[in-house]
């Protein structure tokens, strides 16, 4: 049963930064993950604070230096099937469209994919688990099917989101509202991992919001892609994926980044991998060679060890296919 609460539809910005920063209040958004919190007793709230009226936070928009500027209200569904996107950011238009259901791609946000809770079975259902402040993360002796094979660190979990590993591939950042006025962040940078503190998701202070996403204008011969492995096609969150950007100059990789979902408590940037895929022309043995290089410091739990293979199969097949003439 969801907890009784104050209910405000924030009218500004200013004025939505002000009610966040009373003792128990949440931002609401789309709202696809905040009532499951709530419905789950994730965590307290005392007061919902609504931004979803807040028109200066949606839309899709070319930035002075040619890149884009996506509001934080924007929906997934319109992210993944923006023209400029689909055309210049071709990872994050194919991983928005990986995100859940149709359904949940009209409602949910891009700024709340990237600052949902974990969906760790242990921190969601009735486990005063290290991240919810007990003493242990049940995982580590537990159900680890679906947990972390990189950076795993006092918990164990898996970042949930298919957009923020393609946002860093494509060095995006995002833009901060809060009590100091605003900042900004790369999204390479605003996952909290484990090491530093297991209690946070994100660096986001208490009463910031995530304003709008901008990302960089794409450098010529950039190629980009999103790869989501899942136990079920209708639903589910990554097993394994892999977000590639890759700048060709001719046939050979001159840049690459790539980053991994479904793998570390964060989204994972193997940065020895990319550079073994850099300088030299993209062939099946240079593709296998980055692929073993990617899961070479894995750190499996008893149960999810087929990780391993899975990643490195799935590295190969996406560096084979974003080198081939469909992505030219």
């Amino acid at each position: 049963m969801i907890p009784s609460f104050s209910y405000i539809r924030a009218r500004s910005l200013d004025e939505a930064v002000r009610y966040l920063s009373l003792d128990g209040a949440r931002a609401h958004a789309g709202g696809t993950d905040l009532l499951g919190c709530l419905r789950e007793r994730i965590f307290d709230v005392t007061t919902v604070v609504s931004i979803a009226g807040l028109k200066e936070l949606t839309g899709i928009g070319e930035t002075p230096t040619g890149g884009i500027r996506i509001g934080s209200l924007t929906t997934i569904a319109d992210v993944a099937r923006n023209p400029v996107i689909r055309s210049k950011y071709r990872a994050l238009s194919m991983a928005a469209a990986e995100v859940a259901s149709p359904q949940l791609r009209n409602q949910g946000t891009i700024g709340g994919n990237l600052c949902q809770k974990p969906r760790c079975w242990y921190y969601r259902g009735e486990f005063y688990c290290l991240r919810k402040g007990g003493d242990q993360c049940f995982a580590v002796e537990g159900e680890n099917a679906y947990h972390c094979i990189f950076g795993g660190e006092n918990c164990f979990i898996v970042h949930p989101s298919d957009s923020a590993p393609a946002l860093v591939a494509l060095q995006a950042s995002v833009t901060i509202a809060g009590p100091n006025g605003r900042r900004s962040v790369p999204v390479e940078n605003f996952h909290m991992p484990p090491s530093e503190d297991y209690m946070r998701e994100t660096v986001l202070e208490p009463a910031e919001i995530v304003t709008e996403i901008v990302l960089p204008p794409p450098a010529e011969g950039l190629r980009s892609s999103y790869r989501k492995v899942r136990a079920r096609r209708a639903w589910d969150f990554a097993l394994a994926g892999v977000a590639l950007a890759i700048v060709f100059s001719g046939d050979q990789a001159a840049d690459c980044r790539m980053v991994l979902s479904g793998a570390a408590p964060v989204p994972w940037r193997p940065a020895e991998t990319e550079k073994i895929v850099e300088g030299e022309p993209l062939d099946r043995d240079r593709a296998a060679k980055a692929a073993a290089a990617a899961v070479k410091n894995a750190e499996p739990m008893a149960q999810n060890e087929y990780k391993i293979p899975l990643f490195r199969g799935l590295i190969e097949q996406q560096l084979m296919a974003i080198g081939g003439p469909e992505f030219r």
